[in-house]
């Protein structure tokens, strides 16, 4: 078995063998990572792959003083937390369908009532704080890519949304 810091550097050179040999070596551990989440949309294959191209993509700045396994779990824990994130803003479809047409239409009526009173309450908003709660809530931009865009720090962005967010919030239960 070579050093971890022999691995990372041949990682570095892009030797595919080398990346072959953490593939197979990692892949049952992360595996079991996975599995302990309860994804919707992506499979524990599916994040593994994420895990294994982010790090081909990003190799260039894998620590060598830094343990490869230790690196490779926080890449794939973050992934994990970032599709929960995601997944948490998502929906959830019920898969039945509705008998009475009635019922359906109320239904559409309302969503499109919600719809149009939320976006009314955000076109009312200040227009800094209109402009970071879109980028961070329609565009699904984090706040550090969010602060680079605006050069604003991210504190102040997370205050932003973080004002945003109940003015909405406070606003939505009058309409």
């Amino acid at each position: 078995m070579k050093s971890n810091q022999k691995i990372i550097r041949d990682l570095k050179k892009g030797k595919t063998a080398t990346f072959k040999e953490i593939y197979f070596l990692y892949y049952d551990k992360l595996f079991h990572i996975c599995k302990k989440f309860n994804l919707m949309v992506l499979t524990p294959q599916d994040l593994i792959q994420e895990v294994f191209l982010k790090i081909h993509k990003n190799r260039h700045q894998l620590k060598e003083d830094v343990p490869l396994e230790a690196q490779i779990i926080v890449i794939c824990k973050n992934l994990i937390f970032n599709h929960l994130n995601r997944e948490k803003k998502i929906i959830p479809l019920q898969t039945g369908f509705l008998k009475d047409e009635l019922l359906q239409d109320d239904l559409e009526y309302d969503t499109n009532f919600r719809k149009e009173n939320l976006y009314k309450l955000i076109e009312e908003l200040p227009v800094q704080q209109k402009k970071i709660f879109k980028l961070h809530k329609i565009d699904n931009y984090s706040y550090r890519e969010i602060a680079n865009l605006t050069q604003l720090s991210p504190k102040t962005i997370a205050n932003h949304i973080y004002l945003a967010n109940n003015f909405i919030r406070k606003n939505i239960k009058k309409a």
